[in-house]
């Protein structure tokens, strides 16, 4: 039966770890240096953002009118002319050598229909193999051309419709998917590093032979399991807060919410991730497979199931039920509120109290595989 709670072997217990992190430069590694090249990586790779769509042109008006147009697509900055087309028949040869991913084609009549105020046709030939490129492609075009018919409405002083409709983001208004991503990145960066730090522990203390010792002294499971975390806390709290500055200095994301909001539901996260880790650490015994254990359960589900890849509404409805139980879905809110919307505790009481959930069930998990270890 446990001792009662000794902060005297608490703290003991803490130092021996931090010692052990203190000796193994890859953990420290790991720990340090593994969230900020994710971050970067991750931050410049993934991006919803299409700029210079490679694109060809089927001018068979040849018109003024033809080269305005072709030229209000060229300076919108999301095209790029790189092929001027004579016949039909080159289009897919140029798709299927991956040359071009748009084609437009502008009929013969185009200049005729304009001038005598008909509907003029322009088609647009996209390849639709990557179908969320070829869909992003699409709007662009049609927001370009229908941006220069309403110029040219207004240039001839052509009557204009009774309704206009006109957009405003808000929290994003940008449209920048590197401010969605990198908030997105801390959520299940954390959630990857935490997992994957403590998995070792338990694990590592029975490959060095160290875990009978331990489970001679009277030092409690309680003990045992707070004393571990406290070092690796301190990291990933250091880890929140590098990876935080980076996405403001170096994405220039925008952080509107309160940091101490930020800080406490974090360490919140930190808590409930790295208690999972000792339990995989705990179960496995072994490091190498603790670390692949804690890449399948803490890597797929947030990266996959989270929402920061995919969203859950497009999901299937048993996919979305699973989401459910992927705690980085929760954090995700609470990054993206904090960093974009600037929301209070008002908003995000649910994530929070979640977020306490969750790491009530990790420390709980972690204490109990423990207790099966050394009885």
């Amino acid at each position: 039966m446990d001792s009662p709670f000794s902060a005297t072997r608490f703290l003991a217990m803490a130092r021996k770890e931090a010692l052990q992190l203190r000796r193994d430069p890859r953990s420290l590694l790991l720990a340090f240096a593994v969230p900020v090249l994710l971050l970067i990586i991750f931050g410049y790779a993934i991006t919803w953002d299409i700029r210079d769509i490679r694109t060809a042109v089927l001018d068979r008006d040849n018109s003024a009118r033809s080269r305005e147009l072709i030229d209000h697509l060229r300076s919108s900055g999301y095209f790029t002319i790189t092929q001027r087309l004579d016949r039909p028949e080159e289009i897919g040869q140029l798709m299927d050598r991956d040359a071009i991913l748009m084609a437009i084609v502008i009929p013969p009549d185009f200049s005729r229909d304009l001038g005598s105020q008909r509907p003029a046709v322009v088609q647009a030939i996209v390849d639709g193999s990557d179908a969320n490129t070829a869909t992003i492609a699409l709007g662009y075009v049609e927001a370009v051309v229908q941006a220069w018919s309403n110029d040219i409405r207004l240039r001839g002083r052509v009557l204009q419709p009774s309704v206009r409709a006109e957009s405003r983001v808000w929290f994003n208004e940008e449209l920048l998917s590197r401010n969605m991503i990198v908030p997105g990145l801390v959520a299940v960066i954390m959630m990857i590093i935490a997992a994957m730090l403590t998995s070792l522990t338990i694990a590592r203390e029975w490959e060095r032979g160290t875990m009978e010792q331990l489970a001679s002294t009277p030092v409690s499971r309680i003990e045992v399991i707070l004393g571990k975390l406290v070092p690796y806390v301190i990291i990933g709290v250091i880890d929140i807060v590098m990876t935080v500055v980076l996405g403001i200095v170096v994405f220039h994301v925008p952080f509107r919410g309160d940091p101490l909001l930020l800080l406490v539901l974090s360490f919140l996260f930190l808590v409930g991730a790295l208690g999972l880790g000792i339990f995989i650490s705990a179960v496995t015994r072994s490091q190498v497979l603790a670390t692949q254990v804690a890449m399948v359960v803490t890597y797929l589900p947030s990266l996959l199931l989270s929402g920061f890849m995919f969203s859950i509404d497009a999901m299937p409805r048993a996919l979305r039920a699973i989401t459910y139980l992927v705690p980085a879905r929760y954090y995700l809110v609470v990054t993206r509120g904090i960093f974009l919307k600037g929301v209070g505790i008002s908003v995000l009481r649910v994530q929070a109290l979640l977020m306490v959930a969750f790491a009530v069930v990790g420390l709980t998990l972690a204490v109990a595989s423990f207790h099966k270890e050394i009885e």
